[in-house]
């Protein structure tokens, strides 16, 4: 009620008045506010701020009630007020200190209002009593455009964004990617907040892998056929598939450490692993001795193994008589050792038998079971394979073959220029390729190898017939002389020894027949 010796306010000095009053509310909700608080109760209703026993004559009495202090965030995305709340504090510099630091950290923002919103976001996720952010995280996470998820930023986090910011990369290199950090590194370690992460923790992750490892050869070893049946199919993790592992994780840290403005992390415990060494196996001959064993014990010498000659050719008769569709395919893999992406993907025109020669530039390859079409792998991928002559008259009788499928398929036939074909005309998808393949393998009672194994019988035929080191690395399309030569020394070695062999049995000796 206006005084009798003052006029009314007018509505100009009323609005001065309520601006001036907004004004000094936004500037105490921008400051927070500090408050002592308890939890007596009274008629069933907490005191709060209002117990009298928190004074003590004109002071504060400091053995009763905490320190608590309120405030204002900026309002959500969809404008609703929220406010950050903390009490249990045992001093008032206490909470006056950690006000100030989340201030601190709102202003890390600058005048950026979505910067400001997204660091209230984070602090208003926090959970009761957990600790506020250092300022140079949140200032990291800030400029690094990494999404404010509440509290630290965890690994898994981390590497959600950075595979959905990678650019640039094959299918196959993505997939890769994303099996890493699904199967293996956030289900174990993603909570772990990024900068706290260690050597240690990474370790864990390979003792599970090899502790997974030994459970599955345990099972596979058991008497009990129901107890083999549990891991059927499953496979192990080889040392080498575990440093592709590794290796994702450290180019996933490597870039949170150099790529951002602000470093994420001060250095890659990943460079810190030790692992055993992930040297691919060398591969082994299928010797009589070998084979003998294997059909004894049903154990491989080694995961890579290679066909002699003379099963090369047990092999191709059985495929001839029993599957024509493939057996062009087959006969040039063993001879001529393409990949399996570089068959599937050939063309009629990269292939010229008036020359005897193909040409490898493209190769079909499945991810996910998805036929992906890309270039080779390399510069020595892309390369010309000379064809011997009767590698040319396989090839031509496959063409014969293919023009009959093609008569006898009418308008139905799948119109393509893929030089090996089914017999409707559609491309051949390489895993069906594989499966073909082992099944024939199984068919034919010869001792089992890999599709993939058919370049190391590639390599060794070439070996038997006398060439060189570099021809079967420009044959095989390899990279690097040193990756032809370390990987066939183990062969050449298994050929001489068989040659030696077969030399000495030339001497007739009294206790043994000349062969």
């Amino acid at each position: 009620m206006a005084s009798v010796d003052q006029p009314p306010a007018t509505p100009t000095i009323r609005c001065r008045r309520m601006r001036h009053r907004r004004e000094g509310e936004a500037s105490l909700m921008a400051e927070g506010s500090i408050t002592k608080q308890c939890s007596c109760r009274r008629d069933g209703k907490r005191l709060g701020a209002k117990c009298p026993k928190l004074r003590r004559g004109t002071g504060w009495n400091p053995h009763h009630g905490s320190w608590a202090y309120q405030l204002e965030l900026p309002t959500s995305a969809s404008g609703t007020r929220r406010q950050l709340r903390r009490a249990g504090f045992t001093t008032r510099d206490e909470a006056a200190n950690e006000r100030d630091h989340a201030r601190r950290l709102l202003d890390l923002a600058g005048t950026d209002k979505v910067l400001r919103q997204h660091i209230a976001d984070l602090l208003h996720q926090l959970k009761p009593g957990e600790p506020l952010p250092q300022n140079d995280l949140v200032a990291r996470r800030i400029h690094a455009g990494v999404p404010n998820t509440g509290g630290a930023l965890t690994l898994g986090a981390y590497l959600d964004t950075w595979i959905g910011n990678r650019t640039g990369l094959s299918p196959a290199t993505m997939r890769s990617y994303r099996d890493h950090i699904t199967k293996y590194w956030k289900p174990q370690i993603g909570h772990v907040p990024l900068h706290t992460l260690t050597a240690g923790h990474i370790q864990t992750v390979f003792a599970a892998i090899e502790a997974r490892n030994t459970e599955i050869l345990t099972l596979r070893a058991s008497p009990d056929r129901a107890v083999r049946e549990k891991v059927k199919g499953v496979r192990t993790v080889s040392a080498a598939s575990m440093h592709r592992i590794l290796a994702t994780l450290r180019k996933a840290l490597n870039d949170a450490r150099r790529l951002y403005r602000h470093q994420l992390v001060d250095h890659n415990p990943a460079e810190s692993v030790d692992l055993r060494s992930g040297t691919p196996p060398k591969p082994r001959l299928w010797t009589a001795a070998a084979v003998n064993r294997w059909r004894h014990t049903g154990r491989r010498p080694s995961p890579v193994m290679v066909w002699t000659p003379a099963q090369v050719g047990q092999f191709l008769d059985y495929v001839e008589a029993h599957d024509p569709e493939l057996s062009a395919l087959f006969d040039l893999a063993v001879h001529r050792g393409p990949r399996r992406g570089e068959l599937a993907g050939l063309h009629d025109y990269d292939v010229d038998l008036a020359t005897g020669e193909l040409t490898i530039t493209e190769q079909r390859t499945s991810v996910g079971y998805q036929v992906i079409e890309k270039e080779v792998k390399s510069a020595a991928g892309d390369r010309i394979v000379p064809l011997a002559k009767d590698t040319v008259d396989v090839l031509r009788a496959y063409l014969a073959r293919r023009a009959a499928w093609k008569l006898a398929t009418g308008h139905t036939w799948h119109r393509s220029d893929i030089f090996f074909v089914r017999r409707d005309g559609r491309p051949w998808h390489p895993e069906l390729i594989t499966a073909r393949f082992d099944r024939l393998v199984t068919a034919s009672g010869l001792p089992p190898v890999r599709f993939h194994d058919l370049r190391h019988t590639a390599a060794t035929l070439m070996l038997a017939a006398g060439a060189s080191i570099k021809e079967i690395q420009d044959t095989l399309g390899h990279a690097s002389y040193k990756l032809t030569a370390d990987t066939y020394t183990s062969v050449l070695q298994e050929l001489k020894r068989t040659t030696a062999e077969a030399t000495t049995k030339l001497i007739p000796r009294k206790h043994r027949k000349a062969a």
